[in-house]
């Protein structure tokens, strides 16, 4: 925590939650910021790139941030990255990134597009959220000319002194010319924001600093504007984990890749050490009511991850969707049944033929990642079928067998259902 965090005090009601709930990581000028937050509204961004097809719990805080900047009487810009996904963020990766074409980044948009409307109240009010995409503006630069106007605002030792870039160099991994541009582009989305939009700040994670710094210089430099930067810290669970990974994968906040269910058991099973600061992270409630939460034990935790895990799909999927994993969540651990509502695996008969090993099928549900993983699940006592342990992975499963909903479980919170078409 620098000094600066720990002596300011906030006047304006957003600095002041963002430092309150843990939100903040560093800030390019604390005072400005909160001066300028006092005085008016004021709009400000995050940006996206478009290389998945929806957003995941990695991303969730800063969604969040957007939306404690609107609920505090600002205006939040959702800047969907059509133009810089074509370059690739290096910020500390070890290796650049598959390059996407127009159509996989247009469909990827679409997607990521769904859930800033359970987020944020858009409109063309002077706090309603506006969603733009940078290729409206990089798609058409010239190249000579933004060299001559942007590009020499820049300079290359300070770009290369980014702990960002200095990791991947130190590490000796390459770091392509196409790669260094990402700065400079991210910089001038600051710039035009700020022209066309009015923005003062720029929000992300704690890797885009450097990034972010950047279009910070950049619109004083050309346009003598001053703007803003604060950052967000990296998340790591209590065991070390990033956040936003599972064990069957990353986390997704589109019902369509992830179901309410699954996202749901995500937060239930969340570490005894962590559900404070996530209550205080991911949901609305009281700060008081997060302390409270957060400082139960025993028995009595698993009512405080109930409570986060009804919060957050609330916000993510509905009320009813919450209500509605909760009510299954409790069928299948306190009732013992199946539960409508689990992630279900839907096979016709011509896949399965003679019968399918019941290893494939965990594989086939999302449970685990391979066959191999499979075995070793089952010859450690870690699978169930319908409730029973399970102790042969080649065991065969026809569609007499699959005639009736099958059930399996991995580990003790992970489920699934196999019907037969």
């Amino acid at each position: 925590m620098d000094d600066a965090r720990m002596t300011y005090h906030p006047k304006s009601d957003f600095m002041r939650v963002m430092m309150e709930r843990g939100y903040l990581a560093d800030c390019s000028d604390y005072q400005g910021l909160d001066e300028a937050l006092v005085a008016g509204v004021v709009p400000a961004y995050i940006g996206y790139d478009a290389t998945a097809a929806s957003l995941h719990v990695g991303h969730l805080l800063n969604v969040m941030m957007l939306r404690w900047l609107q609920k505090c009487g600002h205006k939040p810009i959702v800047l969907m990255g059509g133009g810089t996904t074509k370059v690739g963020d290096p910020s500390f990766r070890s290796e650049e990134r598959p390059l996407l074409g127009p159509d996989q980044i247009a469909a990827n948009i679409s997607g990521m597009k769904q859930v800033f409307a359970k987020y944020l109240s858009f409109g063309d009010g002077p706090t309603d959220a506006i969603l733009l995409d940078n290729a409206e503006w990089l798609d058409d630069l010239n190249y000579l000319e933004f060299l001559r106007d942007i590009g020499r605002h820049f300079s290359v030792n300070r770009m290369l002194s980014f702990e960002s870039v200095k990791s991947r160099i130190d590490r000796e991994q390459s770091l392509s010319f196409l790669e260094f541009n990402y700065m400079i582009l991210q910089a001038y989305d600051f710039l035009e924001l700020y022209r066309r939009h009015g923005c003062r700040l720029q929000m992300g994670g704690s890797d885009q600093w450097g990034n972010i710094v950047n279009g910070i210089d950049l619109t004083r430099r050309v346009d003598g504007a001053e703007v803003f930067g604060l950052t967000s810290p990296l998340l790591t669970t209590s065991d070390g984990r990033k956040m936003g990974k599972s064990a069957g994968g990353a986390v997704w906040l589109n019902s369509d890749m992830l179901s309410p269910y699954e996202f749901w058991q995500f937060w239930r099973n969340t570490n005894d050490a962590d559900v404070g600061r996530f209550l205080r992270l991911y949901t609305e409630l009281p700060l008081e009511e997060c302390e409270r939460l957060g400082a139960l034990d025993g028995a009595e935790i698993n009512a405080a991850k109930i409570r986060l895990a009804n919060e957050v799909t609330t916000l993510c999927h509905g009320a009813e969707a919450a209500a509605s994993a909760e009510a299954t969540a409790r069928e299948v651990f306190e009732q013992g049944g199946a539960g409508e509502a689990l992630p279900t695996l839907a096979l016709s008969r011509e896949e399965i033929g003679a019968g399918i090993s019941v290893a494939q099928l965990f594989v086939r549900a999302g449970l685990v990642k391979s066959g191999k993983e499979a075995k070793r699940l089952i010859a450690e006592g870690g699978a169930r079928l319908d409730d029973a342990a399970l102790d042969d992975a080649g065991l065969m499963l026809d569609a007499a067998r699959l005639a009736t909903p099958v059930k399996l479980t991995a580990g003790k919170k992970r489920h699934a259902l196999v019907t037969l078409d």
